[in-house]
């Protein structure tokens, strides 16, 4: 599934963006908030590449290589929608990462919004919830600004900076 916002292009993840995922997920800068740290080699990269190009023959979606519409080789993030377990009912999550070059420019926030809406409305999924360390404030305002309500936080006694948890329900099913 191919999607396309007024500034941004999104296409499912494919073998030709391990060097991009690796230099994302691999950057320091990136993992700021991230308490396992950054991708230690390509081989950790190419096992997560791996894994989102299972999800869309799975579930029917998943993971987007993110670029500018008029730089669609040049990929600037990468974000989805993920299957995760463990957590009561919340099944669906978005989640993105961006290279330092297109922070601060509302990107994470327009790829946000049509990823929310295409799970909802394109694609049917009841709820999408998502995660973010309590100190990720950039983050925060992203998940607030599509919508998504703050209904829960988890303690992480290991990293000592827990996790709020969002939740956003399809409104089309509340009538």
């Amino acid at each position: 599934m191919i999607i396309e916002t007024s500034r941004l292009l999104l296409r499912p993840v494919a073998d030709a963006d391990l060097y991009s995922l690796f230099a994302i997920y691999g950057d320091p800068q990136t993992n700021l908030f991230n308490p396992r740290g950054p991708l230690p080699d390509r081989a950790a990269a190419q096992e997560k590449l791996s894994g989102w190009l299972r999800e869309w023959p799975e579930h029917g979606f998943g993971h987007w290589a993110i670029t500018l519409n008029h730089k669609p080789d040049e990929v600037i993030g990468f974000g989805g929608l993920g299957v995760r377990e463990g957590y009561e009912n919340h099944r669906v999550f978005l989640c993105y990462r961006f290279a330092t070059t297109a922070w601060g420019k509302g990107l994470a926030t327009e790829f946000a919004s049509v990823a929310l809406n295409t799970g909802f409305e394109k694609l049917g999924i009841p709820r999408i919830s998502a995660t973010v360390r309590e100190n990720h404030l950039a983050s925060q305002r992203v998940l607030e600004k599509i919508g998504m309500q703050k209904v829960g936080f988890e303690g992480d006694p290991v990293h000592g900076t827990g996790s709020y948890l969002y939740r956003q329900t399809d409104r089309r099913t509340l009538r």
